[in-house]
């Protein structure tokens, strides 16, 4: 079992490799891609390819090892990255709901305020924020002392499963985690909701069906990755019942650390016909120089 269960893992490993690697290459290689809302696209793709290259590699290693172990410094670096990646994404979820509202909302002022410099200090805060926003937390659940079986019940180093282990758990450190956690997906889903709230009025007062269609074409993927990825995690961190069990909290933790970046390349690419053009550009020229 277990070496089927690596075999389907490396596969979705590599189509997630595949998927986002080939929405970059779109986006460097097509001119015509060069626009804010594809330079955070290929962000978000290198980010989603990081998010899983924590995480699935040492889940692989484990499968076909018998010895199952991973350092405490190695620990809680995937710790620190899964959740460093995660709240990054959660930031770049915000910023393309921005991008979509300025284009629907307010097209006429689109280009004189999403700028080349307005749309690269936007990726750089994504990704401040993102590594900055849980890293005091976690230094200090680190500096914890730890005992007992040292067995991690999960597939990855996450937050309460290294708790249990801990020999003098810290109630101030694990609310202010919480806490953060909480605080940073609130907010940012309220800021995505709102925004898609305006750009859904703007577009009901399209006269024409087709700038309708057109309207929802472009923001339908983002909505299904934010439903996805956001139902997933507010189960997890910010829901009011009791604690869930250890398979549901497995279960929930797949969800949004393997699932949802297996359809993002596959959404944002099937409904986006300019993606879909720069794709089929790329696998042709890679066609013709195969035959040369």
């Amino acid at each position: 079992m277990q070496i089927i269960f690596f075999s389907m893992i490396l596969f979705v490993y590599i189509l997630i490799l595949t998927g986002n690697m080939a929405i970059i290459c779109a986006v460097k290689w097509d001119h015509r891609l060069h626009t804010p809302m594809y330079m955070f696209l290929a962000n978000f793709s290198f980010l989603e390819m990081w998010y899983m290259t924590c995480t699935v590699p040492s889940m692989m290693v484990n499968f076909l090892s018998k010895t199952k172990t991973i350092s405490f410094s190695g620990c809680f670096t995937q710790f620190y990255l899964f959740f460093s990646l995660g709240t990054t994404e959660c930031f770049f979820l915000c910023v393309m709901a921005y991008d979509h509202y300025l284009a629907i909302c307010r097209p006429l002022h689109y280009t004189s305020i999403m700028t080349g410099q307005l749309c690269a200090s936007l990726v750089f805060l994504c990704w401040l924020t993102g590594f900055l926003g849980h890293s005091i937390p976690i230094f200090f659940i680190s500096q914890l002392p730890f005992c007992g079986p040292n067995i991690v019940d999960h597939f990855l180093c996450e937050m309460d499963p290294l708790m249990a282990l801990s020999c003098a758990r810290s109630p101030i450190v694990e609310h202010v985690f919480h806490s953060v956690s909480s605080l940073i997906i609130i907010i940012t889903i309220v800021y995505i909701l709102g925004s898609y709230t305006l750009v859904l009025r703007a577009v009901l007062q399209v006269p024409s069906s087709a700038g309708q269609q057109k309207a929802f074409s472009t923001c339908g993927s983002h909505l299904i990755v934010v439903s996805l990825f956001y139902g997933a995690i507010m189960v997890m961190y910010v829901s009011l019942t009791p604690g869930n069990s250890v398979a549901m909290h497995k279960i929930i933790t797949l969800i949004y650390s393997v699932v949802t970046p297996v359809l993002n390349p596959l959404l944002y690419s099937l409904h986006n016909r300019d993606m879909k053009f720069a794709l089929h550009q790329i696998l042709c020229g890679i066609r013709i120089i195969q035959t040369l």
